[in-house]
């Protein structure tokens, strides 16, 4: 294990940085891991249930002896975060993230780092519970599923090697994009559907028969739903964080139920049930390419 990690500091112990310490732990790949964040009670569940080693209490605290950070925490603490370490940011220390947004958190860096810089490499998981906190933390959380770096022009290739590697120990696939082209990405397949699933949901709930529509509700509108059980506070810092694409995405989802409101009005048949073969067929192409990727992991080539 040449490449390992001696000290490992994760700012947010929850389920996205504690299922990377548990892998991480797992596989030998580091020796110790120290935990940073706002609850103590949340560090201390960390601790008592083996997902870091110790508890630091401040910045300064966390990067000594330290070869690799990751922020865990929402986006909206990510500039806060990246003052605290900045001070202490040795040489050879590199620090990433685990933020569902790209954009604003490069520009966080940009103007918190200044001439360190190059030591952020910016990356996003993609994988999650609707739970939260350490004991949603999962060994085998990112096993399998993608982790996009998005690297910078600053970035040593070492560097970027090194946070791949951390997150290939989880078993994580590695994908590259700009950080621009993962935020459109992003806010059309994962931040625009949290955002319908939070709304449906509300809206249900504030109907004066929503005890007796949530009692009928069956698997299409849990499935539909699950999502809307995530953590409000992550989801509202990303909605702001990515709102530019987010509206354009919501503007053209808008769009698209207006004409299904005025398909159902004129008893279009035909058009609603072109809508739903088309959207049927998508799925089925989709599912079928995760099925194959997946299979290809498992059995080997190319």
């Amino acid at each position: 294990m040449t490449q390992a990690f001696k000290r490992v500091a994760i700012f947010g112990v929850g389920l996205i940085g504690g299922s990377f310490a548990l892998a991480l732990k797992k596989t030998g790949a580091v020796g110790e891991i120290v935990g940073v964040g706002r609850s103590r009670a949340a560090l201390d569940t960390a601790l008592q249930l083996g997902i870091v080693d110790c508890i630091a209490h401040n910045a300064e605290e966390a990067l000594q002896g330290t070869d690799l950070v990751l922020i865990a925490a929402p986006v909206a603490q990510t500039t806060a975060i990246l003052s605290s370490i900045q001070p202490h940011l040795r040489g050879g220390v590199i620090v990433t993230d685990a933020g569902s947004t790209k954009a604003d958190v490069v520009a966080a860096a940009r103007q918190t780092l200044g001439g360190k810089i190059g030591q952020f490499v910016p990356a996003h998981p993609i994988a999650g519970r609707e739970l939260n906190g350490p004991q949603a933390a999962l060994v085998d959380l990112y096993a399998g599923k993608k982790v996009v770096i998005t690297r910078l022009p600053d970035n040593l290739d070492a560097d970027v090697q090194r946070v791949a590697w951390a997150w290939q120990q989880c078993g994580a696939i590695i994908h590259y994009l700009a950080p621009a082209e993962h935020d459109a990405v992003f806010a059309a397949v994962s931040h625009l559907p949290h955002l319908l699933a939070y709304a449906l949901v509300d809206d249900i709930a504030r109907k004066e028969n929503a005890d007796t529509l949530f009692q009928y509700a069956a698997s299409g509108f849990r499935d539909f739903t699950r999502i809307a059980g995530s953590s409000p506070e992550m989801w509202r810092d990303i909605s702001i964080a990515n709102r530019s694409a987010m509206l354009s995405e919501l503007d053209s989802y808008l769009a698209r139920l207006a004409d299904m409101r005025n398909f159902l009005q004129n008893a279009d048949a035909e058009k609603i049930a072109a809508v739903y073969s088309n959207a049927q067929r998508a799925r089925h192409n989709w599912i079928s390419a995760i099925e194959a990727a997946e299979k290809q992991q498992q059995q080997g080539g190319d």
